[in-house]
């Protein structure tokens, strides 16, 4: 699917290019993203979090463990029910390891969740300001050179990053005071 949108982006720009000279701009959202204190704090968070559910992940995990080298010494002494026991005990605490993993780091998942939470309106901003620059500044296309996208040449001057940069903080400045 990305090959088949590449394949079209870059059969409209040959396209137009035939026409009118194109004016194409790259950004690197990865690097605006770095330098964005909300998108920093954000980041954070969630680090936090993944500390925190991976400690538990962790602790859960020792404790079954622990369970099963209890149960492989003494399986042979055991008795078939207290065996059987044993072992349904085992499968239990590792269905409940699978749930917590899925349920905190699984596609659906809490992080997943809180990740769009906190970084979504970081991404609209961002892009809003992309857009913003681009139209100010009459560009056709503006590329992401920190995605999938591959790019064989990109000349500089035409780098919006700063740009972008500057327009988010032009806007995050009168709602956060400068440190000194």
């Amino acid at each position: 699917m990305k090959n088949f949108l590449m394949c079209m982006v870059s059969m409209m720009l040959l396209a137009g290019s035939a026409t009118a000279q194109q004016k194409i701009g790259h950004v690197s959202t990865d690097a605006i993203m770095k330098q964005l204190p909300d998108a920093q704090d954000a980041q954070k968070q969630l680090d936090a979090l993944v500390v925190e559910w991976q400690g538990e992940l962790n602790k859960m995990q020792q404790d079954w463990q622990k369970k099963f080298d209890d149960y492989n010494q003494k399986k042979l002494i055991m008795t078939d029910a207290r065996r059987a026991e044993a072992e349904r005990d085992l499968r239990d605490l590792d269905q409940r390891i699978a749930d917590y993993r899925s349920q905190k780091f699984g596609q659906s998942g809490e992080l997943f969740q809180k990740q769009n939470d906190l970084m979504k309106p970081v991404q609209d901003r961002v892009f809003k300001a992309i857009q913003d620059v681009a139209t100010e500044e009459g560009y056709d296309y503006v590329l992401d050179k920190s995605g999938e996208i591959l790019m064989m040449y990109a000349n500089e001057k035409h780098d919006l990053t700063t740009k972008v940069l500057q327009k988010l903080n032009a806007t995050l400045a009168p709602t956060s005071p400068k440190a000194n």
